[in-house]
């Protein structure tokens, strides 16, 4: 998958596993998905770390907590 953020060297982003995961969710769910899916686990493994829109994170917080909105 490539992504499209000219400002974003994402070669040198892949040196570190963790940080190149979550600058990808961070795109894919600021930006778009392009065709692609967020993995669940990766979502909530990164979550606290993740620099999202405050209601993206709402809306996928009530995704992820399927129990209490089932």
């Amino acid at each position: 998958m490539h992504m499209y953020n000219w400002s974003t060297d994402e070669r040198r982003l892949k040196k570190t596993k963790k940080e190149y995961a979550i600058w990808k969710i961070e795109q894919m769910v600021n930006f778009g998905l392009r065709g692609q899916r967020i993995k669940k686990a990766d979502l909530k493994k990164y979550w606290k770390e993740l620099s999202i829109d405050p209601y993206r994170r709402k809306y996928l917080s009530m995704l992820l907590d399927e129990r209490r909105h089932s």
